[in-house]
C-alpha cells in the first residue's frame, strides 16, 4: 500500500476518533448547561462536581486521543476553503447542527482561523507579562489569600444552609401567652377580677351625693306600698309606709292616692 493511503487512512480514523470525542464532550457540556439554566433552584453541590468530573474526565481523553502516537499532527494539516458562496447550504446546516448557514467571507475567517482574535492575543500577552513580574513568594501569598477567601465564604455558605435547614424544622415561637388570653376574655365577658374601686368624689348609694340610687329606692317603696294598699290584711304595713312618706304633714290623713302620685313623680326613669 503507498505511503500517501496509508497517511491518508490513519488521517480518518483519526478524524473519527477525534470526532466521537468532540460529540460526547458537547453532549455533556449541553446537559451541564440545561441543568444549570432549567435546574439550578434543585441542583446540589456533588451534581455539580459529578458533571464537572464527566468533563474533566472527557477533556483527558481528548488530550490522549490527540497525544496518540498514531495519530498524526492535526498542525500540519491545511484546510483551504474550495467554494464560497453566500446561499444557504444544506449539508452544511446538518453537519453543523444548524450553526452555521452559509459558508460565505464573512464566517470563514471565523471558523477556519488558527490564532486568537488580536485582541484576545494581545490580552493573553499583557496576562503572561503581569504573571512573570510577580515573584514566588508573592505568588504564593496571593494563593493563600485567595485560598482563605474561599474558605470563608464555603464555610459562611455552609453554616447559612445548616441554619435554614435548622429553622425549617424548628417549630414557629409562641408569640402570645394563653393565660394572660384567658384572663382578659375572662374580665371583659364576665368581670372576674375587677375591684369595686370608685373615686373618692362619689358617694354611696342612698347619699345626697347620688341622686340616681336614692331615686330607685323611693320609687320600688312607692310601688311597695301601692301594692299592699290593695290587701285588707296588711293596713298597718301600709299606713307605716304612708307615713314615712307623708313625713312633715301633720293634721292630714294619709293619702295611698297620694303616696302613689308621689312615688310615680320621683320615678327613676320620668323625663
Amino acid at each position: 500500500m503507498p505511503t500517501e493511503q496509508r497517511e491518508e487512512k490513519q488521517l480518518e480514523a483519526s478524524l473519527d476518533a477525534l470526532l466521537s470525542q468532540v460529540a460526547d464532550l458537547k453532549n455533556s457540556l449541553g446537559s451541564f448547561i440545561y441543568k444549570l439554566e432549567n435546574e439550578y433552584d434543585r441542583l446540589t453541590w456533588p451534581s455539580v462536581l459529578d458533571s464537572f468530573a464527566l468533563l474533566s474526565g472527557q477533556l483527558n481523553t481528548l488530550n490522549k486521543v490527540l497525544k496518540h502516537e498514531k495519530t498524526p499532527l492535526f498542525r500540519n494539516q491545511v484546510i483551504i476553503p474550495l467554494v464560497l458562496s453566500p446561499d444557504r447550504d444544506e449539508d452544511l446546516m446538518r453537519q453543523t447542527e444548524g450553526r452555521v448557514p452559509v459558508f460565505s467571507h464573512e464566517v470563514v475567517p471565523d471558523h477556519l482561523r488558527t490564532k486568537p482574535d488580536p485582541e484576545v492575543e494581545e490580552q493573553e500577552k499583557q496576562l503572561t507579562t503581569d504573571a512573570a513580574r510577580i515573584g514566588a513568594d508573592a505568588a504564593q501569598k496571593q494563593i493563600q489569600s485567595l485560598n482563605k477567601m474561599c474558605s470563608n465564604l464555603l464555610e459562611k455558605i455552609s453554616k447559612e444552609e445548616r441554619e435554614a435547614e435548622s429553622g425549617g424544622l424548628r417549630p414557629n415561637k409562641q408569640t402570645f401567652n394563653p393565660a394572660d388570653t384567658n384572663a382578659l376574655v375572662a374580665a371583659v365577658a364576665f368581670g372576674k377580677g375587677l375591684s369595686n374601686w370608685r373615686p373618692s368624689g362619689s358617694s354611696g348609694p342612698g347619699q345626697p351625693g347620688q341622686p340616681g340610687a336614692g331615686t330607685i329606692l323611693a320609687g320600688a317603696s312607692g310601688l311597695q306600698q301601692v301594692q299592699m294598699a290593695g290587701a285588707p290584711s296588711q293596713q298597718q304595713p301600709m299606713l307605716s309606709g304612708v307615713q314615712m312618706a307623708q313625713a312633715g304633714q301633720p293634721g292630714k290623713m294619709p293619702s295611698g292616692i297620694k303616696t302613689n302620685i308621689k312615688s310615680a313623680s320621683m320615678h327613676p326613669y320620668q323625663r
